[in-house]
């Protein structure tokens, strides 16, 4: 397996990024856009996804990472709650609510599976490379 160095080359974040960038599109759109609040609920759990990937690769510490992942994968049931109630508030038809559930499902089951591969690694990250 390749050494990733950068985090815009892990897959969990490519999928954020374009979750949160469909997020972010739909919520511009009428009724959503007039419901302040749930409107930037959506973009900030949205937008936590990819950031709490990047902030822990960047921390260069497995254990570090492990527990940022773990804040991507809260924020990402976050977002499937806020998706009901767009369902119920009638602001989005069923097939876009089973769609983005979908996405948003798929990207929180790849960063279980990262979050165990990581977990299973013998790797400590460079912030803890050379300790013993």
């Amino acid at each position: 397996m390749a050494t990733i160095s950068k985090f815009e080359d892990l897959e969990v974040w490519q999928l954020a990024r374009a979750l949160s960038k469909e997020i972010y599109s739909l919520t511009f759109i009428e009724p959503l856009k007039s419901d302040f609040r749930l409107r930037d609920q959506m973009r900030g759990s949205s937008g936590s996804v990819m950031d709490n990937i990047a902030e822990g690769f960047e921390r260069a510490s497995k254990l570090e990472f492990v527990n940022s992942l773990s804040y991507s994968k809260g924020e990402s049931g976050e977002l499937k709650s806020q998706l009901y109630r767009c369902l119920d508030c009638t602001y989005i038809p069923q097939q876009t609510f089973e769609e983005l559930y979908n996405k948003t499902d798929i990207l929180a089951r790849k960063i279980s599976a990262f979050i165990s591969y990581l977990n299973s690694s013998k790797v400590k990250g460079q912030k803890f490379k050379n300790r013993v």
